[in-house]
């Protein structure tokens, strides 16, 4: 199985700290984020790593390359990275994951192990990591349908409604990355490069099932935030990450 990590990102939300570097390189836990990641990939044997880069990409490309060289890693890289999303992001990937089932995640997310080998060994083709919550108007919120199959996903749904948090880390099966791939193509054909990848998911649940695995009981988080990097630098110190 392959897996697609979005790393392009200029991460102005955690200015002045990301000035010079990429936010996956952060440290957290004496590794940075986009390391634990990789780790995580290791363990559950997955080594066909497809990074999307941008901004910062020489320092990212140079630390990956020394740290990680015997992962087979193919380097797409977003030129428009300021003005850009990471469904943008994901359709310049689309030759790489047509018909393919893949592993996708934002390279922004801390998580140990676990979460991985929970999306991996799902008993779903399409499964989303979900942590359980109330949520605010940052989070990608997902409803919930029947049988863990999800309905909808998106920021912009009501938070009263919404089941909780899609983290960032996502299997999807051979059949539905087609769809995705084509749903991407039209979503930035219609003008929608600032978009998130999730817009181009949501059009999809009704025709292929999408469903979640509950990774409410483990640490993880997505660093948008400084409150998010402190938040993170507590939770690495769980024994989850041992």
């Amino acid at each position: 199985m392959k897996a697609v990590i979005l790393a392009a990102g200029v991460s102005r939300r955690l200015y002045p700290m990301t000035y010079e570097m990429p936010k996956c390189l952060i440290e957290v836990g004496e590794k940075p984020i986009l390391d634990h990641q990789l780790i995580a990939l290791q363990s559950a044997d997955v080594n066909d790593i497809v990074l999307v880069v941008g901004y910062y990409r020489e320092a990212i490309i140079n630390h990956v390359q020394t740290n990680f060289p015997d992962m087979n890693i193919e380097y797409v890289i977003n030129h428009h990275y300021f003005e850009t999303n990471t469904a943008y992001s994901l359709e310049l990937c689309k030759d790489a994951i047509n018909n393919q089932s893949f592993i996708l995640m934002n390279a922004d997310v801390l998580y140990p192990k676990e979460v991985l080998n929970r999306v991996i060994h799902a008993n779903h083709g399409t499964s989303l990591a979900v942590e359980i919550k109330s949520c605010g108007r940052e989070e990608v919120k997902v409803i919930e349908g029947d049988g863990n199959r999800l309905v909808a996903i998106g920021k912009e749904l009501i938070e009263d409604n919404a089941l909780g948090e899609f983290i960032g880390v996502a299997k999807f099966s051979a059949k539905f990355s087609t769809a995705f791939g084509d749903s991407l193509n039209r979503l930035i054909s219609a003008g929608g490069t600032a978009d998130y990848f999730e817009v181009a998911i949501h059009p999809l649940m009704s025709e292929y099932p999408v469903y979640y695995e509950d990774v409410s009981d483990l640490p993880c988080i997505e660093i948008d935030f400084i409150e998010d990097l402190k938040k993170a630098r507590e939770l690495v110190k769980s024994d989850w990450f041992n």
